[in-house]
């Protein structure tokens, strides 16, 4: 009896197993993320990157093929600067017949033929930013080395329009019109004005629906009868 027991157990061990790798192997193949062919590549960005975030797009002439990955602080006391790399990653088959970013060679030529990221507002609402990528030959391309765990991709100087609208966004004013408009809404839902309301409408939708009834009855006896329009109803 025991050796089945341990039999049985096994067998619910081994079932569950397959299962968990099945379900494992719907999902990985079923969003495709394991044919993605993806490479990273680190940018560095002058002045403040306030309102980039991990897990912003990454485009293309608006066309989205990557997202930002990890942004980071690098303190040298030397010189006594700091610096922010800001790691991307890109997705390979977004770009058809492009020279493949993930060998060295490929991304120099990218480059040599003016490939520049820079900072652009995404949400003028929220404030949050996003990296675009554009051809820029008369731009030179000025890359730090400081980084060497990933290839560089030049930037452009960050706008100063860029900069100047997200200081000017009234982040704490946006949200107390947000937390003003929830507050009514909860009062209004909560007030004893709409069941009441809801009951004149019900009422009202009652007299309407008795009203149409009445008028379809007097446009069906009009049609059999339409002297009664001249003479008065038949047995007046």
């Amino acid at each position: 009896m025991m050796r089945k027991k341990v039999n049985k157990t096994v067998i619910g061990v081994f079932v569950l197993g397959a299962v968990v790798l099945l379900l494992a192997a719907v999902v990985v193949f079923g969003s495709g993320d394991l044919f993605k062919k993806t490479n990273k590549f680190v940018l560095y960005f002058d002045g403040s990157v306030k309102g980039l975030s991990i897990g912003a797009p990454v485009m293309f002439r608006g066309v989205s093929i990557g997202t930002v990955k990890d942004i980071s602080l690098i303190y040298d006391s030397k010189a006594g600067t700091i610096t922010l790399p800001v790691i991307v990653e890109i997705e390979q088959d977004r770009i058809k017949g492009a020279p493949s970013f993930g060998e060295l060679a490929g991304a120099r030529k990218m480059i040599a033929l003016g490939l520049r990221g820079e900072l652009e507002v995404q949400s003028f609402l929220t404030g949050q930013l996003m990296i675009s990528f554009d051809f820029y030959p008369d731009k030179p391309a000025k890359l730090r080395g400081i980084v060497n765990q990933y290839p560089e991709l030049p930037t452009l100087p960050t706008s100063g329009d860029i900069s100047k609208i997200m200081n000017e966004i009234p982040i704490k004013e946006i949200a107390k019109n947000l937390e003003a408009t929830a507050q009514g809404v909860n009062k209004l839902v909560n007030s004893s004005a709409i069941p009441r309301s809801l009951y004149d409408l019900q009422n009202t939708l009652q007299e309407t629906k008795e009203a149409m009834h009445s008028l379809s009855l007097l446009t069906d006896y009009l049609e059999q009868h339409p002297e009664s329009l001249l003479k008065g109803k038949v047995g007046q």
